[in-house]
């Protein structure tokens, strides 16, 4: 029969230790041997609890055993009366009482560790000189052995750890998740490993650990313990977190090209994995869009704070966003600036000291916050300095060290080129933004033809300022034109091209064009300046505009005196109608081609407005962007539309927040309410062709004045009609008209059937004619020439005081 020695791998001593104890657990009999092992005499064990020799509770396989009254061999650790603890083989044997209980014969052999080591040195040397921090456990957690590695780590003794379980030494609740892997190890007999980050007793600071947790088995299979080896890979850690950290910056930092938003990102992509507070302050000359200051940055330096992320509170006396904050010449962050170098410091550093002497404001703040430790590192990026990030810790012990200045110039670096970017790109969209709104119309013109609202606003994100654009124009007869377009793209180009479409569309409207004849020497317009552009450049842009997505432009003109309104368009969205009865229509215009593709016709239609209409012309970021379908954005306008508002200023900016809420593309609006010339504000005379008529136009012009109570016109009134009238007798054809119309001025014009146009000339001084048009455009404050379907009209603008 084997004995408990050579179970355990010893060989036995001469004389084992010998106990006997009854069904209730009491010591009943005691050996010499036993008194030699453990020091106790045979009057102070008889009567004791056999358990309570016991340094740690039996394994549950042997509890289970013992409770079913059978035999049990395995180690034990028993408590020696000095208070030493003595690992023992132990052999439990059951002797039956016969009333169905059992007492117990026990028999524990000392396992002799030098001799052991003796015979197996090899086994030890591996366990007790390995780096690895070394434990066993028994199938119940708790610690049996642990070799020197893991002693400095729990600051305790193999003696004081044994028959301890690892929350019992160590009560941190972090403790718990590897105390759970030894419980599963020794259930389930497969290895595990897993990574914690705790402070050990014996480290003053948390540390990274890779924890291999290994069963140990008979060959059986049976598992009789389990062990752990735990290596400290902080220093891997860190650098693998750091890593992620500079990854994670690549990927969250400028993911949009506002500055605000950016430093932020830094910010937060610093809290807490780098500091528990980071601040982002820039320079000034970034919010003013100014250029760098060039050479190094001296003396006191004011900045704006820009970004902040804390993992506490932040205090009340801490630089918020958006506030100055002033910098003394010998600070850390100037001379940071000063240098261009990152550096770190600890509260207690002369140079911290310096500053809290010269800035007891800002050094109370550092106090509120508790922090103990700073760094500081530049925002550089091609050669600009842009400003400075502060990092602080408070929560974390760990003061910065030369990797953590490294991390955070990487880091920084990084921010510095995206904060760069969006500095660079603000800066090209504010040019852009202002040279748009400059092109457009600074204010609506005086004309009484409609009541006008728009609205111009640039794309919001990154798209920036685009070509869209709208004119009000007055034309001749009190009429006025009113233009929408669209060109294609975004920036300075597409704002530059924009003028030029719209200053051609204002010089084609002078000359009193029909909108598709104005639209079709616009098309040659844009064609030319295809034409004109670079190799590459017009090639692009060739493409552009084949594919439909060169420019767009809606043309109308209202006539307040006959109440219709003509339209033609270029590839551009259909206008919409509001009636007087509340109902909503797209106007069914024929559907023109994009400006640039050359050589295809536009029409024009027209259309009965009645006084009190409502006309919109828009451009398709209105109704348009990604995840709403145009049928929707229609929908919407028109819904828009005919909801209540006080003014058209409000309805525009009703349109926009229900259409726009986060405004993707550049839009322009237009919306216009048209009116009417009252009847008696408007004469018209048909005139036979006959010189003798011309005295009785004056004269009916002159009674008209007076009626209007504009008398003080009628001199210069009946000049131009008698000159007008008397072309028109001696150069066109029948049949003539004359109309005066009292709008916010005196409108004179003269039809006639002839396609002719006269000519502005100065005549010589024996010519006998040639005087007429000088005299009409020296008493006129505007003349021109209009053509229509059949023949022509010469009309003249008078102003006065009353007009």
């Amino acid at each position: 029969m084997d004995t408990p020695a050579s179970i355990c791998g010893h060989s036995a001593p001469s004389t084992a230790a010998m106990a006997m104890a009854a069904p209730d657990g009491a010591l009943t009999g005691w050996s010499p041997g036993a008194q030699l092992l453990l020091g106790y005499s045979a009057a102070e064990a008889v009567g004791r609890p056999a358990a309570a020799l016991l340094a740690a509770r039996l394994p549950a396989s042997a509890r289970k055993r013992l409770a079913g009254q059978h035999d049990w061999l395995g180690r034990v650790v028993l408590r020696h009366r000095d208070g030493h603890w003595v690992e023992c083989g132990l052999r439990a044997r059951p002797l039956p009482t016969g009333d169905g209980r059992a007492g117990w014969l026990l028999e524990a052999t000392p396992l002799p560790e030098d001799e052991d080591r003796e015979t197996d040195p090899l086994r030890h040397w591996a366990f007790d000189q390995s780096q690895f921090a070394l434990a066993i456990f028994d199938t119940e957690g708790r610690f049996l052995r642990i070799n020197e590695p893991m002693a400095r780590q729990l600051a305790a003794t193999e003696q004081e750890v044994r028959g301890l379980r690892i929350t019992e030494h160590m009560t941190d609740p972090a403790f718990q998740a590897p105390e759970q892997c030894v419980d599963r190890v020794a259930a389930a007999g497969e290895p595990e490993h897993s990574e914690h980050y705790v402070r050990v007793p014996g480290e003053p600071h948390p540390h990274a650990w890779i924890a291999h947790f290994a069963p140990l088995k008979d060959p059986a299979g049976r598992v009789h313990g389990v062990q752990l080896a735990a290596l400290d890979f902080t220093e891997q850690a860190v650098a693998r977190e750091r890593l992620a950290l500079i990854n994670e910056a690549s990927r969250r930092i400028g993911s949009t090209l506002d500055i605000t938003r950016t430093a932020q990102e830094l910010a937060e992509v610093a809290v807490p994995r780098l500091a528990d507070l980071a601040a982002v302050d820039l320079l000034a000359f970034i919010d003013r869009g100014d250029e760098p200051p060039s050479g190094p940055l001296s003396g006191p330096v004011t900045m704006h704070r820009t970004a902040l992320a804390s993992i506490v509170k932040i205090p009340e006396s801490l630089v918020r966003p958006g506030k100055a904050t002033t910098y003394p010449r010998f600070s850390p962050p100037a001379e940071c600036l000063a240098t261009g170098r990152p550096a770190a410091y600890e509260m207690t550093d002369s140079a911290m000291a310096r500053w809290a002497t010269h800035d007891p404001a800002r050094a109370a703040r550092i106090r509120d916050l508790g922090a103990h430790s700073m760094m500081v590192a530049p925002i550089q990026a091609r050669g600009v300095t842009l400003g400075i990030v502060l990092f602080a810790r408070s929560q974390r012990p760990e003061p910065y060290v030369p990797d953590d200045i490294l991390l955070a110039e990487e880091i920084t670096a990084r921010a510095a080129v995206c904060i760069d970017n969006a500095r660079r790109y603000t800066r090209e969209r504010t040019t852009a933004v202002t040279l748009q709104r400059t092109l457009l119309p600074l204010k609506m013109p005086d004309q009484a033809a409609v009541e006008i609202a728009s609205r111009y606003l640039p794309a919001g994100g990154g798209a920036g300022v685009g070509g869209d654009w709208f004119d009000v124009i007055p034309l001749s007869g009190a009429r006025v034109a009113l233009v929408v377009g669209d060109v294609v793209g975004h920036g300075v180009q597409a704002s530059a091209t924009m003028g030029r479409l719209r200053t051609a569309v204002r010089t084609l409207a002078d000359i009193d064009l029909p909108p598709d004849e104005l639209l079709t020497h616009l098309d040659d317009v844009v064609t030319r300046t295809c034409a004109e552009a670079g190799p590459t450049e017009g090639i692009g842009a060739a493409a552009e505009i084949a594919g439909g997505l060169g420019a767009t432009c809606l043309y109308a003109i209202y006539d307040p005196v006959s109440q219709g309104c003509r339209l033609a368009r270029a590839g551009h969205p259909l206008p919409v109608v509001v009636g007087l009865d509340g109902t909503v229509d797209l106007l069914d215009l024929p559907a023109g081609p994009p400006l640039g593709l050359g050589g295809l016709p536009f029409e024009a239609a027209e259309v009965d407005l009645p006084e009190g209409s409502l006309l919109a012309l828009y451009t398709d970021g209105l109704i348009e962007f990604r995840g709403r379908d145009i049928d929707e954005g229609i929908d919407a306008l028109r819904h828009a539309l005919t909801q209540p508002a006080a003014s058209l200023d409000a309805l525009c900016d009703a349109v926009l927040a229900r259409l726009l809420p986060d405004r993707p593309d550049d839009i322009a609006l237009l919306v216009a309410r048209t009116r009417a010339l009252p009847a008696d504000q408007v004469a018209t005379w048909d005139l036979p062709s006959d010189p003798a008529v011309v005295a009785q136009a004056r004269t009916n012009a002159s009674q008209r004045l007076a009626a209007w109570g504009l008398d003080e016109l009628a001199f210069t009134t009946e000049l131009v009609v008698s000159e007008l009238v008397t072309n028109a007798i001696r150069y066109g054809q029948p049949p003539i008209q004359l109309r005066l119309i009292h709008d916010r001025r005196v409108i004179c014009e003269v039809s006639d059937a002839s396609d002719s146009s006269p000519h502005l000339r100065r005549a010589r001084v024996f010519d006998e004619g040639g005087r007429g048009l000088m005299l009409v455009a020296q008493f006129a404050q505007r003349w021109g020439v209009r053509h229509v379907a059949q023949g022509k009209t010469i009309w003249a603008e008078m102003h006065g005081p009353a007009c």
